[in-house]
């Protein structure tokens, strides 16, 4: 059972994290800076910029948001270069310390060597294990670093060559980039779970996770990198290599769902027109009489809008986020952790005393919050509380880069429909079908021999190996001392 007075952050899907790399031009860490900002969504517990002047490499990595540090014009001064990667961190792995931020950066045969990495690695524990046995010594905790070791360790003569090495000993969801003294790289999975596109400014080649982060400085967008490509940018132009037999991709369709920002294109797609269509056929499967639509800010907005559209009840805003509550808020005491919600959202009561609303949300993952929206709502007059989710029942967690709580932690991988809605306060509760999501998506049907998108939290059906957790691989230990002075 989960406790209703657990702490209400954890009652939401985690960010992941999100890259950035520009080649070749004048301003390339402003530029990266910008792109950061776009991508804050995607990672708000750390930034950091590595730079190359043609000589020497430059970093700064902080904890806290971009415009902590990136803002400051000394800092940009100081991150000389024409060529740049960038990285925002939410940790999936590895604790939120200085050492754990990215970009990564090491001195290997041949040069220097940074590296960002959006996505979690399934056997990065299993290959830092023998990394550590043959003698490396790792100064993070976190996966990313193993592709560091891995690129040092080849024997290949070309830096391409030993990339491509590394990356054929890695399982699980990436999107890295790269820079050396001589070239941006970027990769992405053979699955290609995570999102990588590459955009031009100027003539300039950017590798980036989402289009919005093109759009920031007005770059153009020229196309997705493909699951299993990698892209090598030098003076020579742009380069693609497919080190990988041809598969159909499977990306992660919680970009659509959360993650994404929703004026990004993935994959070809509007992110806020599909949001909408979640939406639409949400209202199409689980249609009910109310008199009015409210979105669960910001997360439900586009669902609520699209629910509304095809039902032809009413959109109000019937809840007002506090934009200006961050994670750090302080909450000393249990009366002001009981009031968590309320410090982000209160209710519109004009819109909702005395009405029948739907409630629309994007995912429900334990339930401690709803259980404090639908309470508000009630608070607030509403004379019923139809609560809708467009998207299906999470009931297995993640484990390629979205922080998921495991499954004894969600709310529909242990109790069925009726206690949830029970659990929650609601007078109904409905989900999204998982034939739905998919019909949103544009798919006829999903191929269960072969699924179209990367669904596991819904299916059960994981798209790669499972190593580190089928193998029980020890953790990472090696930082414990160093935890607090970092």
């Amino acid at each position: 059972m989960i406790g209703r007075d657990e702490d209400l952050d954890g009652d939401t899907l985690r960010e992941e994290c999100g890259v950035f790399g520009i080649f070749g031009h004048p301003d390339a860490a402003a530029i990266t800076a910008l792109g950061l900002h776009a991508l804050q969504h995607r990672g708000q517990e750390a930034a950091g910029i590595v730079t190359f002047d043609g000589q020497r490499f430059h970093s700064e990595r902080r904890l806290g948001l971009v415009g902590d540090t990136f803002s400051d014009p000394a800092v940009i001064a100081q991150l000389a270069g024409d060529s740049a990667i960038g990285h925002v961190r939410y940790s999936t792995t590895g604790e939120t310390i200085l050492r754990n931020v990215q970009p990564l950066f090491a001195e290997i045969d041949g040069g220097g060597f940074a590296i960002g990495h959006n996505g979690n690695l399934t056997n990065g524990l299993t290959l830092r294990h023998q990394l550590v046995k043959d003698g490396a010594i790792c100064q993070s905790t976190t996966d990313t670093e193993v592709m560091l070791h891995l690129v040092a360790r080849s024997k290949r003569n070309r830096f391409i060559d030993r990339f491509v090495e590394g990356l054929r000993q890695l399982e699980g969801a990436y999107a890295f980039v790269g820079l050396t003294n001589k070239k941006l790289i970027g990769a992405r999975d053979p699955n290609g779970i995570r999102p990588l596109v590459l955009g031009m400014l100027d003539g300039h080649p950017i590798l980036t996770s989402e289009t919005c982060a093109l759009d920031i400085i007005g770059a153009r967008y020229v196309r997705d990198v493909e699951n299993g490509e990698v892209i090598v940018v030098s003076e020579e132009g742009v380069e693609s290599v497919k080190p990988f037999p041809p598969m159909p991709p499977r990306p992660c369709i919680f970009e659509f769902i959360y993650f994404a920002r929703p004026d990004s294109v993935v994959g070809g797609k509007s992110v806020y027109q599909v949001r909408k269509a979640f939406g639409r056929e949400l209202a199409r499967e689980t249609a009910v009489e109310a008199d009015v639509v409210v979105p669960v800010p910001d997360s439900g907005v586009p669902a609520a809008i699209g629910y509304a559209q095809h039902s032809g009840v009413p959109y109000e805003l019937g809840i007002i986020r506090n934009h200006y509550v961050g994670r750090t808020f302080i909450q000393p005491t249990q009366t002001i952790r009981e009031m968590g919600v309320r410090l982000k959202h209160s209710a519109n009561r004009a819109v909702v005393n005395g009405k029948r609303i739907v409630l629309v949300d994007d995912s429900l993952v334990r339930g401690t919050t709803s259980v404090k929206i639908v309470q508000m709502m009630r608070d607030a007059g509403a004379r019923e509380v139809h609560f809708r989710i467009a998207s299906p029942p999470i009931t297995h967690p993640d484990y390629y880069g979205i922080d998921t709580p495991e499954r004894d932690k969600l709310l529909a991988a242990n109790h069925d429909l009726d206690g949830m809605r029970h659990y929650i306060g609601a007078d109904t509760l409905a989900f999204l079908s998982v034939d739905g999501l998919y019909r949103a998506m544009g798919v006829e049907q999903r191929d269960p021999s072969r699924p179209q998108f990367t669904d596991h939290c819904f299916t059960g059906e994981y798209p790669t190996a499972l190593t580190d957790r089928n193998g029980e691989a020890p953790p990472p230990r090696q930082l414990s001392l160093l935890a607090e002075a970092s």
